[in-house]
C-alpha cells in the first residue's frame, strides 16, 4: 500500500517524486517510456527555466530524474493499463503488476495534436513529424515546413533553419501567438519564410513527402509548394483518455483541476499539462508537481 502512486515522470511528475520523497511518503513512479522527461525530451533547447538558460531538453529531464532518483525515488518502467480511482483505496493495474495506493497523482502530460488532413498518417515517419529536433537532421540542406504559430513551432523552424535550405512556417492567422523573442530571431532568419493566414489542407507524394497543398483563408486561393519534410506543431492533446469517467475534465479534455492540484475525485490529483491552467511550462508543470504533493499530505492526515 502506498501513500501516492505518480502516474508519469515528466516535470511534474518527477517534481511530485522529488517533494514526496522530502515529505518521507511511500511513494512510487510509474513510467511507461525507458527514459523520463515527457514533452521536453524533443525540445533542443529550454531557455525560460530559471537559472538553466539554454539547457537542452534531454539534459534537463535526466537531471530531474537523477535528483529524485538521489532522494531515493522508487521510479519503475511500466504502463498503466487500467485505473479505478473512486473508492477510498485506489487500484492501478500496469502490464506486469497491480499497485494499491491512498492517493494517485496523474502527471501524463499531452501529446502532439494533428492536422488531420489527407496524407498526414500515411507520411507519418516519411517526411511527416511531430518532433523537429527528434527528425530535423533527416532533412539537412532541404526544403521544409512547419506547420503552426506558437512557441513550439517557432522553436521549430529555428532549429530546422540551421541546416535545411529552406524553411517555410505556415500559420493559419496574421500574427504568431509564440514568445516575442523568437519571433524576433524568426524574422531575423534569412532562410525562413512566414506564411500568413494559410492553412495544410493536404500532404502529397509517392512514398514520400514531395509537396503541400495550402489554403490562403483571405484570398481563397489554393496553392502547392514542393518540400521535402512536414514539421506539425499545432499544439497539445491531454493524455487523459485513460481517466474518462472516473475524474471531472473540461471540453477539451483537461482535468478540472485548480492551483492545489485536487480534483472533484477524493484523493486524486492531476499536475502538469493535463490539468485546467493558463500556462503550460516546465516551470509550471514543477510547481504543480510540488503543490500536488502538499495537498496529498493534507489529504492524508486529515483523512
Amino acid at each position: 500500500m502506498y501513500d501516492t502512486i505518480i502516474i508519469g515522470s515528466g516535470p511534474a511528475g518527477l517534481s511530485a517524486a522529488i517533494y514526496g520523497e522530502r515529505a518521507k511518503l511511500k511513494a512510487l513512479t510509474l513510467e511507461k517510456q525507458p527514459m523520463s522527461g515527457g514533452q521536453i525530451l524533443n525540445t533542443y533547447e529550454v531557455d525560460n527555466y530559471p537559472g538553466l538558460p539554454g539547457l537542452g531538453g534531454f539534459d534537463l529531464g535526466m537531471k530531474l530524474r537523477g535528483h529524485a532518483e538521489e532522494l531515493g525515488a522508487q521510479i519503475v518502467t511500466e504502463t498503466v493499463v487500467s485505473t479505478e480511482l473512486t473508492g477510498k483505496i485506489k487500484k492501478i493495474v500496469t502490464d506486469k503488476n497491480t499497485y494499491e495506493a491512498k492517493t494517485v497523482i496523474i502527471a501524463t502530460g499531452a501529446g502532439h495534436r494533428k492536422l488531420g488532413v489527407p496524407g498526414e498518417e500515411e507520411f507519418c515517419g516519411m517526411g511527416v513529424s511531430y518532433c523537429a529536433t527528434c527528425d530535423g537532421a533527416f532533412f539537412r540542406g532541404k526544403d521544409t515546413v512547419v506547420v503552426g504559430g506558437g512557441d513550439v513551432a517557432l522553436e521549430d523552424a529555428l532549429f530546422l533553419a540551421r541546416g535545411c535550405r529552406k524553411v517555410y512556417l505556415v500559420h493559419r492567422r496574421d500574427a504568431f501567438r509564440g514568445a516575442k523573442t523568437l519571433q524576433e530571431k524568426v524574422f531575423a532568419a534569412e532562410n525562413i519564410k512566414v506564411i500568413w493566414d494559410t492553412e495544410v489542407t493536404a500532404i502529397i507524394g509517392s512514398g514520400k513527402v514531395e509537396t503541400v497543398s495550402l489554403y490562403n483563408k483571405k484570398t481563397k486561393e489554393t496553392t502547392e509548394l514542393a518540400v521535402s519534410g512536414v514539421f506539425v506543431a499545432v499544439g497539445i492533446v491531454p493524455h487523459t483518455e485513460l481517466f474518462e469517467g472516473q475524474v471531472a475534465m473540461d471540453g477539451a479534455g483537461y482535468m478540472k483541476a485548480g492551483e492545489d492540484c485536487g480534483t472533484q475525485t477524493a484523493g486524486v490529483f492531476a499536475a502538469g499539462d493535463v490539468r485546467t491552467k493558463q500556462l503550460r511550462q516546465v516551470v509550471t508543470a514543477a510547481a504543480d508537481g510540488a503543490n500536488a504533493i502538499v495537498s496529498v499530505e493534507r489529504y492524508l492526515y486529515q483523512s
